[in-house]
Formats: structure tokens, sequence, C-alpha cells
């Protein structure tokens, strides 16, 4: 079959929900993806940072073929061997008491969203049904009808109400507008430390340890949404940790959690948010199963064996500052941290998706986020002269198109 005919079978028998670009890919290894013409590909968004690791890693592929050999599903209804050693390593790699397991992230957004309206209830005393959480314009934290309810971006929510109370929208990066919105019946703070769906947004120095005192003087609770942020994306474990002095007083955690190869996320929290939940609160079939748990603490270990936050670091300076160097007219704003980069152009640019469409064309693979917003996600595992390969392109395409 051709690429055309894998795309009518999708356009058939799909729902129009997305509005991918047309390649059709078969298969991947590191930085790499092959289409099902043989066309060789980079890959510069890591299906939204889930392949840190690159894909189809080795390790993680041993990893999951041993185990789904083995044992793949218990339910929570059976304790199994591997769930244990994932709570812990996602325990000691975050620092924090408890961590619970689920399999997509917005899974985990709506499992803190319960946590920590109960502990609003059982600990700080919040008279029934009056919890509020406090969340920012331009968000992004998934798309279930629970938390499309506090998005602002209009499309998400029409046609999908009643929608979910309970939520405060400030301004993103504004301390002020945050502090005047807290009140008696605030539970948490949602932020997330960089706004990838965003576009790439990049809040000031400071703001997030400013947010996290507020929240400590209120008695609020500080979420932090590091699905996209997180396990080395912007040169740090976390995004995070380019503050000093932050204390989450939980994570949300995804995407990378695997390496791609298979749904986990979790919560991962201070006990006295988790302690919250009794047996029957709540759960997931599959969250926790040990296929998952297995090939998740392999994807830990590479991401500290291979020093990959590091590499992060380096090859996002060097790849960014040779983004701001391209002569193009159309370039607003470069901005980023580690290898989780937006390009913004101009107006005059006519969006970002024809640049999107002519890199793919050029065998770069990229996506557009807010419409005039270029997202570069490379895996971590890239290389300098794979970024140099792309620089070639990406300056090609932004000078002449």
């Amino acid at each position: 079959m051709a690429a055309k005919d894998f795309i009518e079978l999708e356009e058939k028998y799909g729902a129009h929900n997305y509005h991918p670009l047309d390649v059709v890919i078969e298969r991947g290894e590191g930085v790499w993806v092959y289409d099902v013409e043989g066309k060789k590909y980079l890959d510069f968004l890591s299906a939204y940072s889930a392949v840190n690791q690159g894909h189809c890693h080795p390790r993680l592929v041993k990893t999951m073929c041993d185990q789904a050999g083995k044992l793949t599903l218990t339910s929570r209804a059976f304790r199994n061997d591997k769930l244990g050693a994932f709570l812990q390593s996602v325990a000691e790699l975050t620092g924090m008491e408890m961590v619970l397991p689920m399999n997509s992230g917005a899974e985990a957004v709506e499992t803190v969203i319960k946590a920590v309206r109960k502990w609003g209830y059982t600990r700080k005393k919040v008279a029934d049904n009056k919890a509020e959480i406090i969340v920012c314009s331009n968000n992004f934290h998934g798309r279930t009808t629970t938390i499309i309810s506090f998005t602002t971006e209009k499309q998400y929510q029409e046609g999908f109400g009643p929608l979910t109370p309970g939520f405060k929208v400030v301004p993103y990066n504004d301390i002020t507008a945050l502090e005047a919105a807290i009140n008696e019946n605030t539970v948490a703070f949602l932020v997330e430390p960089i706004q990838g769906e965003g576009g790439i947004i990049v809040p000031d120095d400071g703001y997030l340890k400013k947010a996290g005192d507020l929240c400590k003087k209120h008695n609020v609770l500080l979420v932090l949404d590091e699905i996209q942020t997180g396990l080395g994306r912007t040169g740090r474990m976390f995004a995070y940790q380019y503050e000093d002095g932050v204390e989450p007083d939980a994570l949300i955690l995804g995407k990378a959690l695997s390496g791609g190869m298979y749904p986990v996320s979790c919560v991962a929290a201070r006990k006295e948010v988790l302690g919250v939940f009794n047996p029957g609160d709540h759960g997931s079939t599959f969250g926790g199963n040990p296929l998952g748990a297995a090939v998740a603490v392999e994807a830990l270990n590479i991401l500290k064996d291979e020093r990959l936050p590091l590499k992060a670091a380096e090859l996002g300076d060097y790849f960014m500052k040779s983004l701001r160097d391209i002569p193009s007219s159309y370039i607003k704003d470069v901005r980023g941290r580690g290898l989780l980069i937006g390009v913004e152009l101009t107006d005059e640019a006519g969006g970002a998706r024809r640049f999107c469409e002519a890199l793919e064309n050029e065998g770069l693979l990229c996506k557009e986020t807010h419409d005039n917003v270029i997202r570069f996600a490379p895996p971590l595992v890239i290389r300098k002269e794979d970024i140099d390969w792309a620089l070639e392109r990406i300056s090609k395409i932004l000078t002449s198109l």
C-alpha cells in the first residue's frame, strides 16, 4: 500500500479530531523515522516529548519483550512484582513520599484534581463543594471534560458543556494576579513550569519560587504539571529545577516516563496529599500494571545512565543560538529551555503550518502550535551533527519559503 492508501483509510474510518502532516510512518530508530515508502525523516517532535529516549531504544525493547512474555496485567486487585520498584524509582527521582500510577497524562491530572480537592476538605477544612483550584490562562493539561473546563482555548470547550465548576483562571507569569485570586476556598495552584502547547512560553526567573512562597503562606498546594517538560526535556530532570527553592507539593508525570513504549503516567506527591485516598476512592485497571512499571523503570534508568538532561541542556543552548542566527524576517522570537524550543513567526509569515509542511519535504518532522509557533523537540539522544543537518534545512525554509 502507498501512503495515500493509508491516509484514505484513516480519513474514511477515523474521527477527524486531528490534522496531522500527511506522512505515514512505519518504523523508527533513535532520532530517525521511516515512512511506508522508505523515505527517512529526522523526528523533531518526539511524539510531543514522549520519546525523549529515542525511538525503540534497545534497552526498552528488550525490557518490554521480556516482561510481555511473563506478565502484563493483574489489575490492582492483586499485587505484582514490578510495581514497588516503579514507585520507589519515581519517589527517589522526584523527592516525593508517595506515587499513584495511571496511564495517560490526562488521567494523572484528573487524579491530582481529586487528591487536592479531598485534601482541601479533609485537611484544610474547606466547606463542602467549595474547593477552588487556580490555573493559568493559555494552559494545556489534557482533554477530559473536567480539564477542558478550565482551558482558555475556546475550541476545546465548544459543544462539550456543561463544564465542571471549581476552577479560577489567572494570567500566566503574573504573581500579583495569583495572590489576588487566592481565598479561603483555594486548595491548589496547578501550573506548567513552561507552557508547551501554549507556544513554549517560559515564565520570568523567580516566578515559580514566588508562586510557591504564596502557596505556603496561604496553605495552598503547589502542583506542577511536568508531563511535557519533565524527565530531561528542558535540560534539567524537571523544568522547575531551573529555580532554587521551589518545593512542589505534587508533580504530574507522563509521556517520557515510558520512553514512548507504553502509556504510563503518575502523580508523585507528599504523603499528606496522596494520603487522602482510601481503598475505593480512585483507581485504574491498567494503572501500575507490571508491563508499564517495568518499562518505566528502565526508561528512567536510561535518562540517568545516558545523562540525557545534561545533553539536552548543552545541545539546546547550541540549537537555540543557531536558530537566532538565521537571517529570516519571519522569525519574531526563539525561546525555550533545553530541547523544548519554539520559533514564533511574524504575522507576515502566513502561519507555521506551511513551514512544517515544507520541512517535511526536506526530511524533517515538526509541528505547529498556536498557529504561528513551530515547536522543535527532538529526542534527547540526538547528536550535534543531527542538529546541524536540521539547521541547514530549517535555515533554508525560513529564508526562502
